[in-house]
C-alpha cells in the first residue's frame, strides 16, 4: 500500500472521528508507526473506546491498529484533598 493511500484512509477516519463522535472532541489521535497505526488519547467511557475502535477497524481493515486509548477517569475521588 503507498504511503499516500493510508494518509488519505487516515485523513478519512480522522474526518468520521470528528464528525460529530465524541472521541473527535478530546484529540483522539491515529498515527502511522512502521507496519501498523496508533491510535491515542483518552476518552470519557469504554464505550467510547469501542465505538473508535470499530470505526478504525471499519477504516484500516487490512492493517494492524494498535490502540493506546486511556479512559478518563470519572469515580468522584474516595478522599478528601488536603489544600495548604
Amino acid at each position: 500500500m503507498s504511503s499516500a493511500s493510508l494518509e488519505y484512509r487516515l485523513a478519512h477516519l480522522a474526518q468520521r472521528l470528528a464528525g460529530g463522535h465524541p472521541g473527535g472532541e478530546l484529540g483522539v489521535r491515529a498515527e502511522i508507526r512502521g507496519e501498523t497505526v496508533l491510535l491515542s488519547g483518552t476518552v470519557p467511557s469504554a464505550r467510547c473506546r469501542d465505538d473508535i475502535l470499530r470505526l478504525a477497524h471499519e477504516e484500516l481493515a487490512d492493517l494492524r491498529v494498535h490502540c493506546d486509548i486511556v479512559v478518563a477517569g470519572t469515580a468522584p475521588p474516595d478522599s478528601v484533598e488536603e489544600l495548604a
